[in-house]
């Protein structure tokens, strides 16, 4: 995955060289942080795969408080651990000598980037890549029909018992025909299109590495059997690029739908601000962010939804994060919000163990690269 390692980081613990292949995972230690149970069977199946392979699972979040203690570990175990499952929370350096591979539980791994444990040694760190895809472009596409559809203004109505037949309505654009274009074609981005293109949309994507031939637009990431973009054939253009005026030429290709789906790196905060904003103004663009909250900066929305340049946005993401009570978007008109849920499903964990049990077999190959593995150059 290209990564790239300080000169002087620790030999030890290295997940770039990997051992000799060790089939059954004899000597591993797997260590899944997680606040709920594990689906029926689950265990079972690892033992029956990886007989070698000893299995903690502990119900605490990863996610709340870093430093409560981990149900059922006292922190010497640490030192046998050798594949993690978990969130935010990772072990230092030298508590874990022997780990080998840790799995998060996001799509997203922005939060890990300056951890000791990923930042100074060559454990491969995987994300949740594509486990969310199919509830997430539900929810894009879900919100964006209830702006066109007046949903809210109409579940208002029904609150206070007001049949109002407007034939005005006639005038409601549905969605076949127009131009969704989504930044960050990952696989939830994919996903998007696949859906979208089911309804009669247009696709355009953007990345920041070009992608001109068949084999570039391939997605090598997770994705759910028979769904998403995988090998890239959905878009009708392609944008791609790293500077301001290769994201102007995406903003202002016509669109009537943006979708931001970019991870959070130091490259993309702040990358949606009135310059872009206004160049979705021609054709009133509806935003809808599923990636990050910092990746747009606040105050030049609000503007942009008062001045008009847009005519409206479903946010599942903020910027702060939460939202406070008191803050002006939630008064703002044509606007959607909801607090980080778009990707939760009751499938959620049994995708990503799926995505872990394609690592597991991986690491009992021997390989070095694993699906969704983070680079350390992009941070993604």
């Amino acid at each position: 995955m290209g990564n790239i390692i300080p000169d002087n980081a620790p030999a030890t613990p290295s997940g770039s060289n990997m051992a000799a292949p060790n089939k059954d995972l004899v000597g591993h230690k797997l260590l899944i942080l997680m606040d709920s149970d594990l689906p029926d069977g689950y265990r079972e199946h690892l033992r029956s795969k990886f007989p070698g392979l000893q299995v903690v699972h502990s119900r605490t979040s990863p996610w709340i408080d870093m430093k409560a203690p981990i149900s059922g570990m006292a922190d010497d175990d640490w030192a046998t651990v050798t594949v993690l499952l978990t969130g935010p929370r990772v072990p230092t350096i030298e508590q874990a000598p022997k780990m080998q591979l840790v799995q998060l539980q996001s799509a997203g791994a922005n939060y890990i980037l300056e951890k000791p444990l990923f930042k100074d040694t060559k454990i491969p760190f995987c994300t949740a890549n594509g486990v969310a895809g199919p509830p997430i472009s539900e929810w894009v596409i879900c919100t964006y029909l209830a702006y066109q559809h007046r949903i809210p203004h109409y579940l208002d109505n029904m609150r206070e018992g007001n049949w109002e037949r407007n034939w005005g309505d006639l005038k409601t654009s549905d969605v076949v025909t127009q131009r969704v274009g989504i930044l960050g074609y990952g696989s939830i981005g994919r996903q998007v299109a696949r859906v979208a293109t089911a309804m009669g949309m247009e696709v355009y994507a953007y990345t920041n590495r070009p992608r001109p031939t068949p084999e570039s637009r391939r997605d090598h990431s997770y994705h759910p059997p028979g769904l998403g973009d995988p090998e890239g054939t959905l878009p009708t253009r392609w944008f791609s690029g790293t500077t301001a005026a290769e994201l102007s030429e995406f903003l202002g290709s016509g669109l009537d739908l943006l979708v931001v789906a970019v991870p959070l790196t130091s490259e993309t905060r702040g990358m949606l601000g009135a310059t872009q904003f206004k160049l979705l103004a021609t054709r009133k663009t509806y935003v809808s962010n599923i990636g990050r909250g910092p990746t747009i900066v606040t105050d030049d929305l609000i503007t942009a939804l008062d001045e008009g340049w847009i005519r409206g946005a479903a946010l599942d993401v903020t910027d702060p994060e939460p939202l406070p009570k008191d803050h002006p978007l939630w008064k703002k008109k044509d606007v959607i919000i909801t607090p980080h849920v778009s990707g939760h499903s009751n499938s959620y964990n049994k995708r990503l163990l799926a995505i872990l049990d394609i690592n597991l077999e991986k690491l009992s190959g021997g390989s070095a690269e694993f699906i969704n593995q983070v680079s350390r150059k992009r941070g993604y």
